[in-house]
Order: structure tokens, then C-alpha cells, then sequence
């Protein structure tokens, strides 16, 4: 069993067995980046015109989009902040928690730098054809998930240095976007 992880109880560790990172409590790990660009084709064609999200943002707000772990509904991971429209696309701020093993996990992997892609969960409410691509002006979000493989590659987050002074704060810049 030497080098194998394990999930163990508290007295285990204490007895010099290793425990599992997935065991370990962290505190809440704080992300920001863009879950879409405007203008940007996704690998399925799909185009957010600016604005999109507007309707959808003024009926539920922050507190009814989720954050969950590759799009699955059983797997919340954390809580989003702050979602907001600006010149760029869709900004996003949360923090993700480490109340369960896949939230955990989530946690471990982004700050490996392994976990890095955002995606977002919607229902199309307005939409027309260009050519080739399906131009969305308005839809309806329902979650913005962190995803190994994002849709619209340039969907990405970074985390935030918990021991900053302002940590995410307007001093941090992401993908050349100065948070506000």
C-alpha cells in the first residue's frame, strides 16, 4: 500500500499514514476570467452577440447561475461573485469551495493549473443563421462551468493569490481585462 492515496480519518494521518489531497480542507479557492467572448466562434459555430446575457442577468442575477464541474448538475463546485458584461465578453468571479470531494478535486486540479477552461449552460431565446454560424443575441444562463476542454477555446480563468493585499481584486489583471 506505501504510495497509494487513500481518503483516512484524522487519527490514521496522525499515525503517519498518508491521506488522500481529495481529504484535505483547503479554504475557498477565488477564480476569475471570461465563461464568452463576444464575437468569437465556438467549435459548434455558435457566435454571443454583446449583450446576450443582459435579460437573463437583470431576471435571476449572480445567485441563479451556478458553478459546477463539467457541466454536471450533481456537481456544484463553488459560487460565482460577480458576473459581468463588459466590452470583452462575459467576466466572471467566484470562489470555489471545498465542500465535497469533486469540489475538492476541482480546487486541486485549477491550482495545478490543470483545471482552467469555463463554459457556459444556457437555453438560446433569440438567435438567427450567418452563413455557416448561429449568431445568439439572447439567452438564458444557467450555469458557467469549469471544464477541461472549453467549447470556445479562449474561455479561461485564472486563480487569484489568496495572500494578496487586494486578492482579485482592481490591481489584477486577466487576460488583459482590469477587473472591476
Amino acid at each position: 500500500m506505501s504510495g497509494e492515496w487513500r481518503v483516512t480519518s484524522g487519527k490514521k494521518a496522525e499515525r503517519g499514514e498518508k491521506r488522500s489531497p481529495l481529504a484535505t480542507r483547503h479554504s475557498p479557492l477565488l477564480i476569475e476570467g471570461y465563461a464568452s467572448l463576444w464575437g468569437v466562434a465556438d467549435l459548434n459555430g455558435d457566435v454571443l452577440q454583446a449583450g446576450a446575457f443582459a435579460d437573463s442577468l437583470a431576471r435571476t442575477g449572480v445567485e441563479g447561475v451556478r458553478m459546477l464541474n463539467q457541466h454536471d448538475a450533481r456537481a456544484p463546485v463553488g459560487v460565482w461573485e460577480q458576473i459581468v458584461e463588459d466590452a470583452r465578453g462575459l467576466f466572471v468571479r467566484g470562489r470555489i469551495e471545498d465542500w465535497s470531494a469533486e469540489a475538492r478535486f476541482a480546487g486541486a486540479l485549477s491550482r495545478a493549473g490543470a483545471l482552467d477552461g469555463l463554459s457556459i449552460g444556457y437555453r438560446t431565446a433569440r438567435a438567427r443563421r450567418q452563413g455557416r454560424l448561429r449568431v445568439l443575441s439572447a439567452v438564458e444562463l444557467w450555469e458557467v462551468s469549469l471544464v477541461t476542454f472549453p467549447m470556445l477555446p479562449g474561455a479561461r480563468f485564472s486563480c487569484c493569490d489568496r495572500n494578496a493585499h487586494d486578492p482579485c481584486g482592481g490591481g489584477l489583471r486577466v487576460s488583459g481585462h482590469q477587473a472591476v
